[in-house]
Formats: C-alpha cells, structure tokens, sequence
C-alpha cells in the first residue's frame, strides 16, 4: 500500500452527535484489509505448521528454526489481529444503533453477518471440503447425498463456520450490545475522553486476568462451533474497548507519543518476554500443555505476554495508519472493497494452492510464503470477479 495521504493532512475529528463514529475512515479500512491478508497468511502457515485448526494440513516435518518461525509467527499474530478487527467492528456499532435503532440494526447486522455465515456453512464451505479434500480421498459419494449428511451431522456443528466465526461472534456482541441499549435508562454519552498510561495498563491487566480464567475451563485447543473461546475474552474487551472509543472519540485523537511508547513497550517487552519464555521451556524440557491453560503459572505468562503484546501492537497500528495511510489511492480501493469478501472466499484457495504443491520438495517456510502470496492474490480476483454479481455484491 502506498503511503498516499488524504486531502485533510490532520486527522478527521470525530462527528458530532448522536451518530458517533465518521461515515467513513480511510485509514480504518486500510488497517481492515491488512488484517485480512494477515487472516490469509495465518492460514497457510497453520497449513504447513499444524500448529493449529484447519482444513488441511501438511505432514512435514520441522526442523528447529522453522518450528521457532511458525510458532512465533502464528503466535504473535494470534494474539492482536482478530482483536483488532474486533476493536474497529466496535468502533462502528454506536453510530450504527443510533442511526437506526434496535429493530434496524439488528435487521442489518443479521443481513451483513448473518447471510455471509449462512452461505459459508451451506454453500463454500461444503463445496470447499467435498471437491478438494473427500473426491481427493477416493470418495465415490455423489455431492448431494454427502452434503446432506453434512449439513445434519456433527461436523457442521463443530466446524461448519470456518473462518466465518468471526461474523457469528460479531453477531452476538452486536445483539448483546442492542439488548443493553434496550434496557439501558438513558443514551450513553458522548463525553470526550483522551486515555493516558493507567488506562493502558488497566487494558492489559484486565486481558490478562481474564484470559487467563476463561483458559482454566478452555484451554487453547478448543472451541464451540469453531470459537475458540480461550480468546475471547480479549476480543470481548477490544470490542468494547471500540465502542467506548467512538462514544468518547479517542480513536482519532489518541496521541502519537502515548501509541509510539506503547508499541515499543509492547513489542520489544513482548519479544524480550516471548523468548525468554521459549528459552526456559527448551531448556527445561517443560511440557506445553501448561502454556496452553489451566491454573499453572506457564499459562499465566502466556496469557500476560499476549495482552502486553496485543496491546501495544493495537495501539501502535491505529495511530500508524492514522498517520501516515490515512489516504487510498486505486489499489488500495481496490483491496479495501473486496476485503470482506476475500475474507468469505479464501478458504478454497489456500487450500487449493497447497494440494497443487503437494509434490514440490521445498522447505515448508518457502511453501508457507508462496502459497501466501498467491492465495492472496487469487482471492482478490476471484472476491472482485463474483461481487460483480448484483445479489453476491450485495451480500459480501
């Protein structure tokens, strides 16, 4: 993305009102988008680490350097950017409401996420398992009847949202957050509010405590209908953390020196903290199940590392892009607007890209990056050339 600045150098000021959050934040799409990538990128390396749930994965071994590389990455990554787009989908959901009130907005996000998760499960997702990974098999299964028992069996229950549980979540904390609106015994306000270093600390602590306790009864490793729950207290806290940040307006006006001290800390505290974690459990022998949850002082670490992390990193990327991508240019548009969909149809291009290089002998790094890069951009161009049809446009 080039670094292409919007007609207003400053950035826009939040609207006034009761529709809280401006219509449209150039720099939050442009984050939006990257995370998406980023969503691409996860999964091809789980792909080739199976370190983690998906589809496929590839039986190849690792040696040490890759297995630090894969479980850093997908580590480090885990820990922020779902988070984050759960903070930006929060940042949206006051104006939203406002605008249109419980019956309309609920209506709406139903429509938005709702019908997406819907045709993954029904639609993208069984096509996706049946033609590339049961036909590869040697099933002689005709596709009806095996959707069928599909769609009415357990799987579907366990799995059947893939990367679309994202939208069922989001889907829930929006219907949770109109029932408060509902019974709430006033609008809240719009008081303008800059958070300082105790607020940011508070954030920490509070994901980390709560992380923690959630990953006592859900460990990493599990999930409800393909929610992994021993996450969600942090995405429940940025979503939240969104919404009080388009009500009180410090989105757009968090200082840049407050961002920047932050992301430091969060970055090299974290990478200084991840290491050092890395370095004791290899030396140690220690097993991994205690990182992964439960009432062990290896899941307390874990769980603390994550939120100093997340924290920082969250930060750190609202105010960068602010700063300096606060603009689009045509490719910028282009990767923005098809960003949602991308995210819906990505699934069988990974999947499709790592079956063709099944045969290719090469490092599974090297594999990961390709089929990155290349799943990437064929899901760019497929997400553009469906939305071209007026009722997928529409959907996605």
């Amino acid at each position: 993305m080039n670094n292409v600045r919007s007609p207003a150098a400053a950035p826009p000021a939040p609207a006034q009102g009761n529709a809280v959050g401006p219509k449209r934040l150039l720099f939050i799409d442009n984050l939006r988008w990257t995370m998406i990538v980023l969503v691409i990128t996860m999964h091809a390396a789980v792909t080739y680490s199976n370190m983690g749930r998906w589809y496929y994965n590839e039986k190849a071994s690792l040696d040490r350097a890759s297995f630090l590389f894969f479980a850093t990455y997908q580590s480090w990554l885990q820990a922020f950017f779902m988070g984050l787009l759960f903070f930006i989908a929060g940042y949206f959901v006051p104006a939203k409401f406002d605008s249109k009130g419980t019956a309309r907005f609920l209506r709406d996000r139903a429509i938005r996420l709702g019908i997406p998760t819907l045709l993954y499960m029904l639609v993208i997702g069984p096509a996706t398992i049946y033609f590339l990974l049961v036909r590869a098999a040697g099933a002689h299964r005709s596709f009806w009847s095996w959707w069928v028992a599909y769609v009415t069996g357990p799987a579907i229950r366990s799995g059947g949202t893939g990367p679309l549980w994202f939208c069922l979540a989001l889907l829930i904390f929006c219907s949770f957050y109109a029932a408060v609106r509902l019974t709430a015994r006033r609008t809240p306000s719009n008081t303008p509010w800059i958070p300082g270093d105790r607020s940011v600390i508070a954030l920490i602590a509070a994901m980390a405590a709560s992380t923690f306790l959630v990953r006592v009864a859900q460990p990493v490793g599990t999930a409800i209908y393909n929610m992994q729950l021993c996450y969600f207290a942090d995405y429940v806290i940025l979503f939240m953390a969104g919404i009080h940040a388009a009500r009180h307006g410090w989105l757009t006006t968090l200082p840049r020196i407050l961002a920047a001290r932050w992301m430091r800390i969060g970055v090299i505290g974290g990478a200084v903290w991840w290491f050092a974690m890395l370095a004791v459990a290899m030396r140690l022998n220690l097993p991994l199940q205690p990182f992964n949850g439960g009432l062990h002082w290896e899941s307390a670490l874990v769980t603390g590392w994550e939120a100093l992390f997340a924290t920082g990193m969250c930060i750190g990327l609202v105010v960068i892009f602010r700063e300096r991508f606060n603009g689009q240019n045509a490719p910028a548009r282009f990767l923005s607007d098809n960003a949602f969909a991308v995210y819906v149809l990505h699934p069988p291009m990974v999947i499709g890209l790592a079956l063709a290089l099944r045969g290719w002998h090469a490092a599974p790094v090297l594999k990961f990056v390709t089929v990155s890069t290349f799943a990437a951009i064929m899901s760019f161009l497929v997400a553009a050339a469906v939305r071209i049809i007026r009722p997928v446009r529409t959907v996605l």
